[in-house]
């Protein structure tokens, strides 16, 4: 309702004592009734504040009352004339120095009659305001329910209000995108804003865009989604901010959706990182669950392990994390094991120039989550593409490329297999099946004798080649004398053929140790 409604309604008699013609289209918010001297405790902005002006003692006490309203953002005064048969003209004043709309209320109008006029008008006001929206938000949920995507939606909402919406992700993947992608130095301070923002929605005033939240965004915002509007919603219409606000209701529940059925493959990528890790990456079983989540078990894959050092609580964070990365480069699949996320990515493609182009782009991809990590630390590790019977090299190269990572200061690190220059990179390029029958045969009958007989050769072995072949270290990590390791070290050499006091026997030695742990 405006005070233009008001004041023009036929059989009232309101006239306007104070101001222009401009005033009358102020909003009223809601009607108060006082005789209280300085009223502000118990108004909030835009009444009609109607007043019997009971509590004039003296023409001073209008400047009092009337400031009291301006202070509070009141919409108008209507005044009553009953008292002094008139409006005083201090009060006028007292309107006219602070600027506050005043309305003359005759003595035979009943100010119940002035509330239940404006009351009902706000009531229907609201009532026929709350059916649009109940309509829009029906409409809006039959369009998901009949299978319109988010992109879709976002476009429909865009071309409604006249303002662009997109759905974003926190590593500045689009869900559902705009008329044009954002330049990346853009959706840098974009994400940014969200991450950081004290209060949501939030707007950034030199790019002229607004964020808002998705669903309970401050538990989770790192791995939120958030809506983005052109614009500033304090020179919105209620019909745009409403709608926007609906569009990421129903955004909320897409993604609730979208995580039910990630849940529900949760199993599948577990089973499938499992199997990997124990080097069936070119079994049937292994192709099945590749398969499932999308991805082409007869191509090149890159393996992706990603862990907040020292927070190993917060290992599904890392994996939701690497869910969204992943969304980057196409179909994944992402699990879970040995404290690590880890996820199977697809390759590069033919027309790519390097297979390090994955790490580059989930490198660009995750910086944009610093703002938000908090003192946390984000460390990842990237291998080269291997074939599915090399998988599981793959897999302990980006554990060591991670592990390498976790070494350097500074909240993110992402290391690629390109950048290792150790033994793992090698032995990350044979097929699992060749390693394993290397160290069988290098170290078969070491094994088969602890089994035997317990002995613990292999465990004395590993470390002896730990230690550069020091007795005395090994002796003093073992917490074995120094003869006891000579014996073992002497047995091991007898059993396996091999002189582990030459480098080329010690490094077969080592190598199929590495082999075997891969």
């Amino acid at each position: 309702m405006l005070l233009r409604d008001l004041v023009g309604h036929p059989g009232l008699g309101l006239r306007l004592l104070h101001g222009d013609d401009t005033v009358l289209d102020r909003p009223v918010r809601w009607v108060y009734t006082t005789d209280l001297i300085d009223p502000a405790r118990y108004l909030s902005g835009g009444e009609l504040v109607l007043s019997g002006l009971v509590w004039r003692r003296e023409p001073g006490d209008s400047e009092r009352f009337v400031a009291a309203l301006a202070r509070s953002g009141a919409a108008a005064l209507a005044a009553g004339a009953a008292v002094f048969h008139g409006i005083p003209d201090d009060l006028v004043e007292a309107c006219r120095h602070h600027d506050v709309p005043l309305i003359a209320v005759p003595e035979e109008l009943s100010f119940a009659t002035v509330t239940e006029l404006v009351i009902t008008s706000l009531t229907a006001a609201r009532g026929d305001r709350l059916a649009l929206t109940v309509g829009r938000q029906r409409r809006l949920l039959s369009a998901v329910a009949a299978g319109l995507g988010l992109d879709e939606l976002a476009a429909q909402v865009s071309a409604t209000t006249g303002t662009t919406c997109r759905v974003l992700s926190t590593t500045g993947r689009e869900i559902a995108a705009g008329p044009q992608p954002l330049p990346d130095d853009v959706l840098d301070r974009i994400v940014a804003a969200f991450l950081t923002a004290d209060q949501l929605p939030a707007t950034l005033s030199g790019d002229n865009y607004t964020v808002f939240p998705i669903g309970p965004a401050a538990p989770q915002r790192l791995t939120s989604w958030f809506v983005l509007a052109d614009g500033d919603p304090a020179g919105w219409d209620a019909e745009t901010n409403d709608t926007v606000g609906e569009l990421a209701a129903v955004a909320a529940l897409d993604r609730a959706r979208s995580n039910e059925g990630l849940r529900w493959g949760r199993d599948i990528a577990d089973d499938a990182v499992a199997l990997v890790a124990g080097g069936a990456g070119n079994r049937p079983e292994t192709s099945v669950r590749l398969r499932q989540a999308g991805l082409d078990p007869a191509e090149p894959l890159v393996v992706v392990t990603a862990a907040f050092v020292g927070r190993p609580e917060l290992v599904e964070t890392a994996r939701a994390v690497l869910v969204d990365v992943a969304a980057h480069r196409g179909p994944a699949t992402v699990g879970v094991h040995d404290g690590l996320a880890v996820a199977l990515l697809p390759g590069p493609d033919q027309d790519e120039p390097s297979g390090d182009l994955t790490g580059a782009v989930l490198r660009r991809a995750l910086r944009r989550l610093v703002p938000g990590l908090a003192g946390l630390r984000l460390t990842v590790g990237v291998s080269r593409p291997s074939r599915p019977d090399a998988l599981s090299g793959a897999l302990q190269e980006a554990r060591h490329a991670r592990d390498v990572a976790a070494q350097r200061p500074g909240a993110l690190h992402v290391v690629t297999g390109a950048e290792l220059t150790s033994h793992v990179a090698l032995l990350a390029t044979v097929p699992d099946d060749v390693r394993r029958a290397f160290a069988r045969r290098v170290l078969g009958p070491v094994l088969d004798h602890d089994v035997r007989t317990g002995a613990g050769l292999r465990e004395t072995l590993e470390a002896f080649l730990d230690c550069s072949g020091s007795w005395t270290r090994t002796a003093e990590r073992l917490h074995l004398h120094v003869n006891t390791v000579r014996y073992r070290i002497g047995r091991v050499e007898q059993l396996t053929g091999r002189d582990l006091g030459t480098l080329a026997d010690r490094v077969d030695v080592f190598l199929a140790i590495r082999s075997q742990m891969s």
